[in-house]
């Protein structure tokens, strides 16, 4: 069995370098398959879920080839098949998008319920009601755990999310592209990876227009050819090590990310008594680990994230004074608190409410992960405790984080992996 070693209480200084945005390359890589010609996708993260989606595209009939760790190659001009129901699919919570692809390229798509960290009901109903308002028909089947998707022709229509969701505003997105006439989605998801996606599609001859609003509207193709792209950084792994050098105390320049993308954070971040600096790709944090409390309520994009949430708990554990996280996207996503609370937290939970009451001193201790971010919050709670943190479960980490221990290590962290 895996875990990671902390032992905390080294401040983290130096630079480090962003991955490709996870929440991005899990829907770019499965909208290759609408390409009638070779995809080239750059700056890819090395994580477990672009391994899982590699895998399943080749089991699909797709060639896929790693032209060198950061670039991967995928040929679709051989997928026969619209069959996703096995082990890979499972595995990922993004799975999901192999449905809207599919079913553009074929009229027909069989996918396996998707995986990933469970933290609550995440239904894809939404998903669902958008195939279908695009005249495909949808067949539940929950004994085996497949959704059936066919079309003899998809249409183009208005459709209009009663939420504005990310997953149901992207798959909406790869099944229009290929449908007749133009189809228009009403409160749409705003955030980055649905831009990055968009113009993954527009870069192989689809036309989306309005991502990064509450409308966009996708004008059918009748054929999508090949092209090379860069994946945009990682918001998320960004916000991580942002907040654990204002846990940990230190000087971390976080490279490779799009300052914007990063608002909210560096706000809240200001609000806590940490220096923050922007450059055109940078942001350098300051912070001398003592810290204020504050209050963060998570909310869509350009809202604070709720995939920064868990991280952001642990650092307020350790800032001075009463702070307040209000959770509004998924209804269980503070599973993690009984072990955030090891470290000697003191944070309560009322329904959607969470209440901290911060001081400055943590202890290390043996703790699981209970999903990906909520991994990340153990990492930050354990390089800020003082004395050796164990964290099992590390392969809810791996998922989106690439090279998790090389990183801090570079920083100043004393931080291993190791098998027991």
């Amino acid at each position: 069995m895996e875990h990671l070693l902390i032992r905390g209480k080294h401040p983290l200084n130096g630079d480090v370098n962003i991955s490709g945005a996870k929440n991005a390359v899990v829907a770019i890589i499965p909208a290759a398959i609408l390409a009638e010609g070779v995809c080239i996708i750059d700056n890819l993260p090395k994580i477990e879920d672009v391994s899982s989606l590699e895998d399943t595209l080749t089991k699909l009939g797709a060639v896929c080839e790693l032209i060198d760790e950061r670039t991967l190659m995928v040929d679709s001009a051989n997928i026969n098949d619209y069959h996703a129901t096995f082990d890979s699919v499972r595995k990922i919570r993004a799975s999901y998008y192999l449905m809207g692809a599919l079913l553009a390229r074929f009229g027909k798509a069989e996918v396996a319920l998707p995986g990933g960290c469970n933290f609550g009901s995440r239904p894809i109903n939404l998903h669902l009601k958008g195939f279908r308002a695009l005249g495909a028909e949808v067949v539940e089947d929950t004994e085996n755990g497949i959704i059936r998707l066919s079309a003899d022709k998809l249409v183009g229509t208005n459709i209009f999310l009663d939420t504005a969701s990310v997953g149901a505003t992207i798959n909406i997105m790869l099944a229009a592209v290929r449908a007749e006439g133009v189809t228009t989605i009403e409160n749409a998801a705003k955030e980055p990876h649905i831009v990055d996606t968009a113009n993954f599609l527009n870069m192989l001859g689809c036309k989306v227009r309005g991502a990064g609003t509450d409308v966009i509207k996708i004008t059918g193709v009748e054929s999508v050819h090949g092209g090379e792209y860069m994946i945009i950084p990682d918001q998320i792994e960004a916000g991580t090590y942002m907040l654990a050098a204002a846990a940990c105390g230190g000087d971390v320049t976080v490279r490779n990310l799009i300052p914007k993308h990063m608002d909210s954070l560096s706000a809240k971040l200001k609000e806590m008594g940490c220096g923050i600096e922007e450059g055109d790709d940078f942001i350098r944090v300051v912070s001398n680990g003592e810290l204020t409390a504050t209050n963060v309520k998570t909310m869509a994009y350009p809202g604070f994230p709720t995939d920064l949430q868990p991280q952001m708990a642990a650092v307020l554990c350790k800032a001075n004074g009463t702070s307040k996280l209000v959770e509004t996207v998924w209804e269980n996503r503070f599973q993690y608190v009984a072990e955030l609370n090891k470290f000697g937290c003191d944070m309560k939970i009322n329904g959607s409410v969470a209440t901290i009451e911060g001081h400055s001193s943590l202890k290390g201790t043996e703790v699981f992960a209970t999903d990906l971010r909520a991994g990340a919050a153990m990492v930050i709670a354990g390089l800020a405790a003082e004395g050796e943190t164990k964290i099992g479960n590390t392969r809810f980490i791996d998922r989106g984080y690439e090279n998790i221990e090389e990183k801090l290590r570079s920083l100043g962290a004393d931080i291993e992996r190791i098998y027991e």
